[in-house]
């Protein structure tokens, strides 16, 4: 299946890295920030480059659009990243055409996440596509698509249970501290950094581990005091970071700095203090661990679910395939629909033409002749005429090129 709606001589890539090959310092290295997706999506319009869709999350960076050679997206997304060219290619992975339209499927259901079944991803989807439509980078092949992966996330979502239980980075770092953290419930709590994960995980620490002294510090006082309220938990000054870090037991960073915001020189306590990192790039600088009294857990350590539930999830595999596969057949209708359209719109029109030059004849030749009502019916005529061709199209797919190249033969249609 070779896409259409596409410019000449492009064809739709997915190219891209994710945890499955590539470290958290290389994915970090290709993190992609929203300025940055602003400004590959500015460069690309620039290029020539016909829709594209940008996603950038900790444990995946991803492009998808058109081009006529992979590199052209490539290139983008190393100008406007840290990471190198030679460095993508040791990790990365380029599909094409029906290929990327199955690893887009993949990506946006949670088939692909580091989690199983993790349906946050689907909210990144929605995202780059929200910021690709605002900077008009979505043709209608695109718009179609997101909206069938956002049709198969529900479906799976709602008719399997590869979703059963939590899904979340945020979830497994509570896991991880109530395995290794004895009486959690009365150690002392940061959680220095307030975006969606560190919201998650701070939903997830005061559910399951039932601690009233629970912290948070955010650069942005306000955004902090916001998520607090909700929760009925302790604000402090980011400019108190140190003396707070000194008081804790347990500190979890989840900011969205592009560099390290804790390093070993703002710690000075002696008792154990137990260190997540679960920010891309990494947000807590390795020399922390230069202090006896201090381990440094990063997401990619973390255990993210039980082998139990992992492997229920993965009995769901083949019935959200299914589900993929199902909504890919619909999806592909609808491609083959697109491609024979403008014969069929051109074919209507000459027919429409031909009834026309035929009831003008008529009229000139017999004045009692009702022009209104042999328009009505020759409409219907044709309508059946068409509907009937687009239908034989439809089931031909194998050979439509061929009906299509007949058609416009037969009835000399021209400039298609």
């Amino acid at each position: 299946m070779e896409p259409h709606l596409r410019a000449k001589g492009t064809n739709f890539y997915s190219i891209g890295l994710s945890y499955k090959k590539a470290d958290v310092v290389t994915r970090g290295n290709f993190s992609v920030s929203d300025e940055g997706k602003k400004n590959i999506l500015k460069q690309a319009k620039e290029e020539g480059v016909e829709s594209l869709l940008v996603m950038s999350t900790c444990n995946r960076t991803e492009l998808h659009g058109f081009a006529q050679h992979p590199f052209q997206l490539i290139k983008l997304l190393c100008e406007h990243t840290h990471g190198t060219v030679e460095e993508f290619e040791k990790v990365a992975y380029v599909f094409k055409n029906s290929k990327a339209i199955s690893h887009l499927f993949k990506v946006g259901t949670g088939l692909d996440s580091q989690i199983l079944g993790d349906f946050e991803i689907i909210s990144q989807v929605k995202q780059g596509f929200k910021m690709a439509k605002k900077s008009q980078m979505i043709n209608p092949f695109m718009e179609r698509l997101v909206n069938a992966v956002i049709q198969a996330s529900k479906r799976i979502k709602n008719e399997t249970e590869i979703s059963s239980g939590a899904t979340s980075v945020s979830f497994a770092s509570v896991q991880y501290i109530l395995k290794n953290v004895k009486s959690v419930s009365e150690k002392n709590i940061l959680l220095f950094g307030t975006g969606k994960i560190g919201r998650n995980t701070c939903e997830n620490l005061i559910k399951h581990t039932k601690n009233e002294n629970i912290t948070l510090i955010n650069r942005t006082k306000t955004k902090a005091e916001k998520v607090a309220g909700k929760f009925n938990l302790i604000v402090k000054e980011y400019a108190n970071i140190q003396a707070e870090i000194a008081q804790t037991d347990v500190l979890v960073v989840a900011t969205g700095a592009q560099n390290p915001t804790i390093s070993k020189q703002l710690i000075h306590t002696n008792k154990p203090l137990l260190i997540l990192d679960l920010s891309v790039p990494r947000n807590v600088s390795d020399n922390v661990t230069d202090l006896p009294n201090v381990s440094l857990v990063h997401l990619d350590n973390l255990s993210q679910i039980t082998d139990d539930t992992l492997a229920k999830r993965k009995l769901q595999i083949p019935n959200a395939e299914l589900i993929i596969e199902e909504i890919i057949v619909e999806f592909n209708s609808w491609l083959e629909t697109r491609k024979f359209a403008p014969t069929i719109k051109a074919l209507k029109q000459k027919l429409t033409v031909l009834r026309d030059t035929e009831i003008n004849q008529h009229c000139k030749k017999n004045n009692d002749f009702n022009a209104n009502d042999a328009a009505v019916i020759s409409d219907k005529v044709i309508q059946k005429i068409t509907a009937q061709i687009a239908h034989h199209l439809r089931e031909t797919q194998h050979n439509a090129d061929e009906s299509i190249e007949l058609i416009q033969k037969v009835f000399q249609l021209q400039n298609l």
